[in-house]
């Protein structure tokens, strides 16, 4: 029997061994298990304000046990924001020669179709997979974030803001202010790097990555007091061994901050902006966070769609949906990838952002 490479379960079958584009914050912060795959679009948000590092009772023998509270937490049903880049495929698009096939390609209209197929199928997939990446960033960086909901054309017309944050108020709680720039004297990187990650040491939480940028990165290798640590061999405070991670994350070594050990992760990816064509670093310009792997988790709400095949409504639960629709006057086939992600921290304040360069 011959497969129907536009039926919805195929496309997803085909997606799994697809290649991704560089996801490196995604992958190493923000952990996705079954229980994040929710059967509905909203998705349930539970985190608590920390962990508890309360001591138990002493009590006097044979007097039973004291009661004890339990930790409270807060749990928030939130709506992911609404991802579907699509593509159109013409008849004029199956007699074009493809990139890649030579210039007297004798392939026909429906040997290209396939290949068409394939090719919109990864850079749909992409384009999301950046979407997610920039979703992780404003997380550990800005502690929520926020974009426009277009309806027709991206970057223009009609839309809707989407804002999310992880903290109470108006006031970012997860943001250290440095007494002097970086860039302008020499002896308080450690001492900074000391303070952020004891805010998170002090709730019961895990510090042990720092995350930058270029210029940051230039700033730290380039410190004279770093250096002289470094040149001193009785004290064992920095090992700076530039080395290369997944997804074009490179390990600057690890520094000894008063008896924390924190790596040091240089991120340099860049994507291009949709919206005003701009490129930018995934990692804001001048900005460090302190954090440590799997402080968050990616949560997916399903996608609901009428399929052309029975006319009938089918949920799926799953990161990536495809979604073909026919226009047979105009012989048009579109095909849509959808998706619905939210990355969300699993306590409260668990990556201390800090602009350590202005």
């Amino acid at each position: 029997m011959a497969i129907d490479i536009y039926q919805t379960q195929t496309m997803i079958a085909a997606m799994q061994i697809m290649p991704k584009r560089p996801t490196f914050l995604r992958d190493r912060y923000f952990e996705t298990s079954d229980a994040d795959m929710f059967v509905t679009e909203d998705v349930l948000v539970e985190y608590k304000d920390e962990k508890s590092r309360k001591m138990a009772p002493f009590v006097m023998p044979r007097k039973g046990g004291i009661a004890v509270p339990r930790d409270g937490y807060r749990t928030e049903r939130l709506t992911p924001p609404y991802i579907a880049p699509e593509r159109t495929l013409t008849v004029d698009d199956l007699k074009k020669k493809q990139f890649g096939e030579t210039l007297f390609s004798q392939k026909t209209p429906a040997a290209r179709e396939g290949q068409i197929l394939k090719n919109d199928l990864t850079e749909l997939n992409g384009m999301i997979d950046t979407s997610e990446e920039c979703m992780s960033s404003r997380t550990l960086f800005d502690n929520g974030y926020s974009f426009r909901q277009y309806a027709d054309k991206y970057g223009s017309g009609e839309y809707e803001e989407y804002e999310i944050h992880f903290y109470d108020g108006e006031q970012n709680t997860a943001v250290y202010t440095p007494a002097a720039s970086w860039s302008r004297t020499n002896d308080v990187i450690i001492a900074d790097l000391y303070i952020m990650a004891k805010m998170l040491k002090n709730r019961g939480l895990r510090a042990s990555d720092v995350i930058f940028g270029d210029e940051v990165g230039n700033v730290i290798i380039n410190n004279d007091y770093i250096q002289k640590l470094l040149d001193n061999r009785r004290l064992n405070l920095a090992d700076i061994n530039p080395q290369q991670l997944p997804d074009g994350a490179t390990s600057y070594g690890k520094i000894n901050c008063m008896g924390i050990v924190l790596e040091l992760i240089c991120y340099s990816e860049e994507y291009v902006d949709i919206e005003d064509g701009k490129t930018k670093p995934f990692v804001p310009s001048g900005k460090i966070t302190v954090t440590a792997p799997g402080m968050g988790k990616c949560m997916y709400g399903s996608i609901t769609q009428m399929e052309e095949s029975d006319k009938q409504f089918h949920t799926y639960v799953n990161k990536r949906v495809p979604h073909v629709t026919y226009n047979t006057h105009d012989s048009v086939r579109t095909l849509a990838q959808q998706a619905r992600p939210l990355m969300a921290p699993k306590i409260k304040d668990s990556a201390i952002s800090a602009t350590v360069l202005y």
